[in-house]
């Protein structure tokens, strides 16, 4: 039987190269994205390539949208076997405590951590009955030893805050799952060129950061509660 996988945030960047990878693995793949008309764009342009894919509208700023969105995905595609939490919101990417604002740290949080949330509350029932894998997608500056040990990093309260959090919330699930086969872990592509970062110059294309996440989510292995980037596992 085909596994079934939803992506969040996947008609552009490194979710909808997650999306395209895993349905050139045999995966059917769900797109979900808050512009059903980019999504629906997305899933013409995956289609065209022979790949099994669909869309769900999600809006992870709209608790009424993504109940909507995790009501379609329970009821279309009960099969379901990999969520990716790979939607996010950078804030400002502030460049300093001081810097930041509140407005923005509000609007980090309401995606990266909130929207997160609600969605893997209402979905994590069907994951653990189908003993499958919910991967969260982090940041390298979500660590707090990367935070206070690394030699360059960028100091982004809210974006960093926000996947800190995040963070938070894998350990606490990948808990409530460790007697069991379903699993729950956070995975960091590292420095990535895409629109989050304003296309930073110097980053991973996103084919090579969907790649480290679709590696570790299709792996087979056990990788519940674990913190990983393109070398192993890190230090929360």
């Amino acid at each position: 039987m085909k596994h079934t996988a939803f992506v969040t945030g996947a008609n552009k960047g490194i979710g909808f190269e997650i999306a395209k990878q895993l349905g050139e693995k045999g995966w059917k793949v769900i797109l979900g994205a808050r512009d059903p008309e980019r999504g629906e764009a997305a899933v013409s342009e995956l289609a065209a390539q022979g790949l099994d894919v669909a869309f769900v509208q999600i809006d992870m700023t709209d608790s009424q949208k993504i109940e909507q969105g995790a009501h379609a995905i329970k009821t279309k595609y009960p099969e379901l076997k990999l969520l990716v939490n790979n939607a996010g919101m950078p804030g400002a990417f502030s460049r300093s405590f001081t810097e930041t604002k509140e407005a923005d740290l509000r609007n980090a949080f309401e995606v990266s951590f909130f929207g997160t949330y609600r969605l893997n509350q209402l979905l994590f029932p069907l994951i653990k009955e189908n003993e499958g894998t919910v991967v969260n997608v982090s940041t390298d500056m979500a660590s707090l030893d990367h935070m206070q040990n690394a030699a360059v990093t960028l100091n982004a309260f809210d974006y960093n805050s926000s996947k800190t959090a995040n963070n938070a919330m894998t350990i606490s699930m990948a808990y409530e799952v460790r007697n069991s086969n379903a699993q729950v872990f956070a995975i960091t592509p590292g420095f990535t060129t895409t629109d989050l970062n304003g296309n930073s110059k110097g980053g991973k294309s996103k084919a090579e950061g969907a790649a480290i996440i679709v590696g570790y989510a299709t792996d087979g292995k056990r990788h519940n509660g674990e913190f990983l980037n393109e070398q192993g596992v890190v230090a929360w």
